[in-house]
């Protein structure tokens, strides 16, 4: 938690005029017993009359209303300090996670960051808050009764000094057991939201297979047992308020039987006895406060924990300085490339060398599991590599940087992805200023003119989420047109014409071929008839690289495409 109050920079005066405030309204809480007391001894036992009591009625009124006036100012900095500290995580953390590569993020997993950026960051917002508010006013009220106590009588001030002895123990020992137990809640509520994702991710796939008992009782296991995690880790921190009552009540019939005997013998007025008990109840109000308040930390401090987690994480990816640059090279070219899966026992590629000229279109094919969306990856740095190297233009890729690298890239993943808002906002993605006859041309080129023409608002057309309201060839059309709107000098078409039928593939090829701007194309396919007119097909079975070469060429000398291609074949009775 530490590590994480430099977001409290920007707030420093809020910081401080919160507990400040609420001191203020302390101090006059403690006040409030010895004016009544005063009101006893001296108005009804002293005989000072209606008067003396009428002005101390209105000391009282002054104080509780100086009191509210504070309460109110302490809680508006209070809020205003923990919302920005929560602002400036969140952004950063946000920021943090859009700089991780794909191995964190596939670690970390969606529903994990997403709990992180909610759940978590509002927890510790909450005790940032209680703890402007209550941290330093409760234990001053506590140890301010007790000081009270003592000035009025030693013996007294004793018991408060054993109660409030005892109350420590109690607190911080439910502290120091709940800390671990709260994050152990945590990471199952991760599981439980993790499910309810892929649940409602994969919902049609559930139907078709008539799944739903079955998913409904894998979350109902997960929803018990983080369920019973919260009843265990709530059953202890239930004891903080119990144990608190218990000690005070026992510690009031102590004060009030030394009371009792104090006033009988002449050592005590009936007004101390009286401001005694009313300090003792104050401090009972300011445990209670104070067990909440520990609880609400304890939470805290676990999510802390989980989000500093991220924010220290670093990203695998190498970045190296700047070197020279290598001349009269391949544009790009792969040297010996290996990269592996979380310290994975086998490789997910192995020993990867190809090179690729200006201009030039690659076709990428291979079986399921072959490796060939990582390779891709590699290109624009989404994964680094275990050993070799990725050049672009004779520089490695850690060297060009992620901002830049990805700027020349144009990249269409197999999952196609509209992101709500208009057909324009989402062309406009890889170029901000793109007037619509660069959007229209890029839409022409990927086959998407008639997805706008059939829309009554045309590029103004609203985009659902995700692109629910398009279908899945329009999407990916679309998303290839996205692409294209930046002219990219290579473009990466990973497996992004799975949807579309084979006229429409075989356009959109041609249509590459003509760009005027000549983009070096990656096209990752299944189907050989989108790869057979590429200028180099690189074929892959179990991570390496088994053949490399023309169509023909592969026809007669790579055993693994010539199953492929004729498998196809049969199929379409060709």
């Amino acid at each position: 938690m530490r590590k994480l109050l430099k977001y409290l920079n920007n707030y420093k005066l809020q910081s401080v005029l919160a507990p400040l405030f609420k001191l203020l309204e302390a101090a006059f809480e403690l006040i409030v017993p010895l004016v009544v007391a005063a009101i006893i001894d001296n108005g009804i036992n002293g005989g000072e009359g209606w008067r003396y009591i009428l002005n101390a009625c209105l000391v009282l009124v002054a104080l509780g209303a100086v009191g509210l006036v504070s309460a109110v100012a302490a809680q508006y900095f209070a809020a205003r300090a923990a919302v920005g500290f929560s602002k400036e995580l969140r952004r950063d953390l946000f920021s943090k996670m859009q700089s991780l590569s794909y191995s964190e993020i596939d670690k970390l997993g969606t529903s994990g960051m997403i709990t992180r950026m909610t759940s978590d960051v509002n927890q510790i917002q909450s005790g940032v808050n209680l703890v402007l508010r209550l941290f330093m006013r409760s234990p001053f009220i506590v140890f301010g009764a007790m000081i009270m106590a003592f000035l009025i009588d030693v013996l007294s001030g004793g018991v408060f000094a054993l109660a409030i002895t005892a109350l420590c123990i109690v607190v911080f020992s439910i502290m120091l057991v709940s800390i671990p137990l709260y994050r152990r809640v945590q990471n199952r509520l991760d599981k439980v939201t993790t499910l309810t994702r892929e649940t409602l991710t994969g919902a049609r796939v559930l139907r078709a297979y008539c799944k739903e008992e079955e998913q409904i009782e894998s979350y109902n296991k997960d929803n018990r047992q983080l369920t019973k995690a919260q009843n265990f880790v709530g059953k202890i921190s239930s004891l903080m308020n119990p144990l608190t009552f218990a000690i005070i009540n026992a510690a009031i019939i102590m004060l009030l039987y030394v009371g009792a005997l104090k006033v009988d013998g002449g050592a005590l007025t009936q007004g101390n006895v009286v401001a005694l008990y009313n300090y003792m109840s104050q401090i009972l109000i300011e445990l209670i406060k104070l067990a909440n308040l520990i609880i609400t930390v304890t939470k805290s401090f676990a999510c802390a924990g989980r989000v500093n987690e991220i924010l220290e994480m670093k990203s695998s990816l190498e970045s190296l300085p700047r070197g020279e640059k290598r001349e009269s090279v391949p544009f790009i070219q792969f040297n010996g490339v290996c990269v592996n899966y979380g310290n994975s026992a086998v490789d997910a590629l192995n020993e990867i060398t190809f090179s690729a000229e200006k201009g030039q279109t690659l076709g990428i094919i291979g079986g399921t599991g072959a490796g060939k969306t990582t390779l891709v990856n590699t290109i624009p740095h989404f994964y680094g590599v275990r050993s070799g190297e990725v050049l672009i233009d004779g520089e490695n890729v850690n060297a060009i940087g992620d901002e830049k690298l990805r700027d020349m890239c144009g990249i269409v993943p197999q999952k196609a992805v509209l992101f709500k808002g208009t057909i324009r906002e989402n062309m406009q993605w890889g170029k901000n200023d793109a007037e619509d006859g660069e959007i229209m041309a890029a839409i022409e080129t990927a086959q998407a003119a008639d997805v706008i023409s059939s829309k009554a608002d045309g590029l103004d057309e609203l985009v659902e989420q995700g692109g629910k309201n398009f279908s899945g060839g329009q999407r990916q059309r679309l998303t290839i047109a996205r692409a294209l709107v930046k002219k990219p000098e290579i473009l990466i078409l990973d497996d992004s014409a799975s949807a579309l039928d084979y006229a429409t593939d075989a356009n959109l090829r041609k249509s590459l071929k003509e760009l005027d701007y000549k983009p070096t194309v990656f096209i990752v396919s299944q189907r050989t008839s989108s790869i057979r007119h590429a200028d180099k097909i690189i074929v892959l079975d179990g991570g390496k690289m088994v053949g490399v070469g023309s169509h023909e060429q592969l026809l007669k000398e790579c055993e693994t495409y010539r199953e492929i291609h004729y498998s196809q074949y049969e199929k379409e009775g060709a």
